[in-house]
């Protein structure tokens, strides 16, 4: 007897980790990663539970991959400008990649794919830097901070879009009258900007926070202490 997963002789096959993958993130854009079972996805995909381990032996490895598959076609962002422009482009085009899919930042928060998709964005995180003069342990730390900044503002972002549920939701109106000026003057002051919808704008700021810290650095030429597609470039 075939199993759940094993198509009928002539039959395309119902399961494989490709539409897996697939399957999970157009459940995810329709129920949430919070109603992202493996049992629902398994009825989703018309097989038997147990027939999803056989790819995935937790949920943790499903939401890996599809963090993965998230992240496809990003490396051969920001190829135009300065260090500093490919820079803003890849850590933009991260940030719309996770936008894409339904609590997407959430779902690739805490994950630790080694996809192609992965370390192709990485590589090209890193690769920019270096030819830009930035040595390996600087290069390292400003690919950690460009994706923990990105992921961490995504998280916040997607969480304000969400429809407020309850006293701990995001509501800007809540932190509008919460901020009263003869109490607090100075977040008064700023609450507009606070309570702003243009997160477009707050993440272009963090980030040109990121890059001016990054223009701080000291970076010392690698010409002829290492590969030539390192030497430094701006």
């Amino acid at each position: 007897m075939s199993s759940p997963s094993t198509p009928a002789r002539g039959r395309p096959a119902r399961l494989d980790r490709d539409r897996t993958v697939a399957t999970a993130l157009e459940l995810l854009d329709e129920v949430g990663l919070d109603a992202l079972t493996m049992r629902r996805l398994a009825d989703a995909m018309d097989v038997q539970a147990g027939a999803l381990y056989r790819y995935f032996a937790t949920k943790d490895e499903l939401l890996t991959a599809m963090a993965e598959r998230m992240l496809a076609g990003l490396a051969a962002t920001g190829t135009d400008g300065d260090w500093s422009e490919r820079l803003a482009a890849l850590a933009r085009a991260m940030r719309t990649a996770l936008l894409a899919r339904r609590d997407g930042a959430r779902v690739y928060a805490g994950t630790h794919a080694t996809g192609p998709h992965t370390l192709g964005f990485a590589e090209a995180v890193v690769g920019v830097l270096r030819a830009a003069g930035f040595g390996e342990e600087d290069a390292a730390r400003a690919l950690m901070a460009v994706a923990h900044f990105t992921i961490g503002h995504t998280l916040e972002e997607q969480a304000a879009l969400r429809p407020p549920v309850g006293d701990g939701a995001a509501d800007p109106e809540r932190l509008r009258r919460a901020a009263e000026p003869e109490r607090y003057p100075q977040l008064a002051a700023v609450v507009p900007t606070l309570t702003s919808g243009d997160f477009a704008a707050h993440f272009d700021f963090g980030l040109s926070l990121l890059l001016h810290g990054l223009r701080a650095l000291d970076r010392a030429p690698t010409c002829g202490d290492g590969p030539e597609i390192y030497c430094r470039g701006d």
